[in-house]
């Protein structure tokens, strides 16, 4: 690490959010990532200790040692901290079958959910994920366990149960929704649709997993303008730089780093002031964790590589806040 001005220096100074999702092992037992984390990033969200499953060990009982691990770090350390997720079809307790339930019933369960998880970080954190990749690829609803079950009402519920008990403000949160296409398109008629209801939702998170096929900034800047347009925030949330392993170009460590640094200027001319990148550094990738992305992706898509050394990405972010 230099000893140069930080990522976090030059975004307090550019009054931008530059974060990492955090995974709360690494930081109990790795120095090094705990000093990139603090030094490095204003803005932190829980990888996964926020999900359902982690957090819901069997039926009855919620173990939120990771959640507040991460949180109460990021609270320690004057972080932005985003909450992710609490309405989400995969990572679900294995205990858990949607059988087991009629739908007034699954529908009291999300409802005891958002409420107990929300409730307990009212104070805490600052922007939850309320609901997480309700739209397919193909600009449908995403048929899952909450939308068989409920119907398209589970979304308005969920911002409206998240509203009930926190202050944060909520946003929906999906991927390859990015740039202009079938699927942003999709998105944006849902929120308008949802703001017409008087549902309580005050942002959207594109997640800008840019794996293989890279998302052209200007179409990213498009779309974060028509969704502020509604009146809307816009958050990349999960951004994460890869490329196919069969179509690697000639210098992917500055093609890596230009396209972070055009996604970032292109965010921050849109009206877009948080970019949260999926981990902290290359070894703590989740497509080194999932077979088949890491047999079709490379595995160094972020700031820093393995031994936390900045890359030129880091530059290229850096680069493009002090411009």
């Amino acid at each position: 690490m230099s000893d140069e001005a930080t990522l976090r220096t030059a975004a307090d100074a550019s009054d931008f959010r530059i974060g990492a999702a955090i995974d709360p092992d690494a930081l109990r037992s790795d120095p090094s990532y705990l000093r990139t984390a603090k030094s490095e990033f204003n803005a932190i969200t829980p990888e996964n200790a926020l999900k359902m499953g982690p957090l819901r060990p069997s039926r009855d009982t919620y173990d939120f040692g990771d959640a507040d691990a991460v949180v109460d770090f990021g609270v320690e350390h004057d972080m932005y901290v985003r909450g992710h997720t609490l309405v989400w079809h995969n990572q679900k307790p294995d205990w858990f079958q949607a059988w087991d339930y009629t739908g007034d019933q699954l529908r009291t369960f999300l409802r005891d959910h958002v409420h107990t998880v929300a409730g307990r970080y009212r104070s805490k954190i600052d922007a939850w994920d309320v609901v997480n990749e309700a739209v397919a690829d193909d600009g449908s609803m995403r048929d899952t366990v909450w939308y068989d079950a409920l119907g398209e009402e589970y979304l308005a519920d969920a911002f409206r149960w998240a509203n009930e008990v926190t202050d944060a403000d909520l946003y929906y949160n999906d991927y390859g929704a990015d740039g202009i296409n079938e699927k942003s398109d999709a998105v944006y008629d849902m929120v308008e649709g949802l703001l017409d209801d008087g549902v309580p939702i005050d942002g959207v998170g594109l997640q800008m997993h840019a794996l293989g096929d890279h998302p052209d900034p200007g179409s990213v800047a498009e779309n974060v303008r028509r969704f502020r347009d509604l009146g809307l925030d816009v958050q990349i949330t999960e951004m994460d730089v890869a490329f196919h392993v069969d179509d690697v170009s000639e210098n992917p460590d500055e093609d890596q780093a230009e396209f972070y640094g055009d996604v970032v200027a292109a965010c921050r001319d849109a009206g877009c002031d948080t970019v949260v990148t999926w981990g902290v550094h290359d070894a703590s990738t989740w497509l080194r964790s999932f077979r088949d992305f890491g047999e079709r992706f490379t595995g160094d898509p972020l700031l820093f590589d393995d031994r936390y050394d900045e890359k030129p990405a880091y530059d290229g972010v850096k680069g493009a806040l002090e411009d």
